[in-house]
């Protein structure tokens, strides 16, 4: 530690002690319910950063907080209760056991906890049913496929109700069809629970589609933290460039990534003036006109609502942009065609409720290297 702290490198350090410095000045902050990803290539230090999270590995220094519990000075008997009900962990090489159900798999971190017998077996099922695979419990891993275990290795976490998911290259050890699937079922499980989740990966495109925020690490330190437009459009350094320079943005880039803050406002109550306050209330220049049932009838700028307004012009369907609705988690070349023929794309998440909106220049913007306002520009068309 002297000599980090002296500014030595990594290689002179391991040639001095033989000691490898795994993670170096790592600073991040995880919001509850955030998906974060920790990516980067093999040695970067990603899986010990993780494995300090639950003391898997010791930390030789600093400070590991969940909510206000401060896991690094946790007790033998304090941190095994943090890793039985606030902390879970998915591997990458499923770790179930071979002589036991999918059942009894499924309930161990229960059994553990001094569970009752019929809850454990519920809160099994419904894990088992909230990942589709009701109707298993009572079949040995080795019946199950490798996407079918892994499914089962995220049941038992979700079971234990831990607040907390660490998830280490889940996914890496799947057939690409499997992975996808799976990345997708995640989500999913993410959008009905809101569980907090640390997710590692060496995948930049996984990375990119899963996280909410990313941290790129590189040597034991992190590079950059960032959401997917922010790392891509604004790399912090050049290893950051060269790694993203050839990402296809319309492949990596969902709705996600452009949406804008969902602002909507009743059809029923539409008149030029509501419009206008509640879009000069914010900095946000577009929302969303909705009918009785929620369903988004058209998208309003500022912009075209002042234009009426200086025109006479009532009818907020003489004003508005037709809308085309679409899941979040919508590629951004998916959404191209619909913002090419001047569509705003209303975002849905997997529960079917509204969470944003993105103009055509919105999404035309983000998959060019254009500045934003030069595709703004660029677009003709109401609003």
């Amino acid at each position: 530690m002297d000599l980090l702290n002296a500014g030595v490198s990594k290689e002179d350090i391991l040639k001095q002690t033989k000691s490898v410095v795994g993670v170096v000045d790592v600073s991040i902050e995880v919001s509850p319910g955030e998906i974060f990803v920790v990516m980067g290539l093999s040695g970067s230090g990603k899986s010990t950063l993780i494995r300090c999270i639950n003391r898997l590995y010791e930390p030789t220094a600093g400070t590991i907080l969940i909510d206000d519990v401060n896991v690094t000075q946790a007790d033998r008997t304090e941190l095994r209760n943090i890793r039985r009900s606030k902390v879970s962990m998915v591997f990458q090489h499923f770790a179930l056991f071979p002589h036991k159900s999918v059942y009894e798999n499924v309930e161990y971190g229960l059994k553990v906890q001094n569970v009752s017998e019929e809850e454990r077996r519920d809160r099994s099922e419904e894990a088992l049913q909230l990942i589709g695979l009701g109707g298993w419990g009572d079949y040995k891993p080795e019946s199950l496929s490798g996407g079918m275990q892994q499914r089962v290795g995220l049941a038992r976490a979700l079971a234990s109700g831990s607040e907390v998911l660490l998830m280490d290259e889940a996914f890496s050890a799947l057939d690409p069809l499997i992975k996808r699937e799976m990345q997708d079922e995640l989500l999913n499980i993410h959008d009905k629970l809101g569980r907090t989740i640390i997710f590692i990966t060496h995948d930049l495109n996984e990375a990119l589609k899963l996280g909410d925020r990313t941290a790129i690490m590189r040597d034991g330190s992190v590079e950059q933290i960032g959401n997917a437009r922010q790392i891509i459009d604004t790399p912090s350094s050049e290893y950051i460039h060269d790694f993203v320079r050839d990402v296809d943005r319309g492949r990596v880039l969902t709705l996600n990534a452009v949406i804008r803050q969902n602002r909507t406002l009743d059809a029923r109550e539409f008149s030029i003036d509501a419009a206008l306050s509640l879009l000069n209330s914010s900095e946000e220049d577009l929302c969303c006109l909705v009918t009785k049932d929620g369903k988004p009838e058209r998208c309003l700028s500022s912009e075209a609502v002042q234009m009426a307004a200086d025109a006479g012009v009532v009818d907020y369907m003489d004003i508005g942009m037709p809308v085309q609705v679409a899941p979040v988690s919508t590629l951004l070349q998916q959404a191209l065609t619909p913002a090419s023929e001047g569509h705003c794309v209303v975002a849905l998440n997997r529960l079917g409720e509204l969470v944003g909106h993105a103009d055509p220049t919105d999404i035309l913007g983000a998959l060019t290297v254009a500045d934003y306002t030069e595709a703004k520009s660029a677009i003709a068309g109401p609003g």
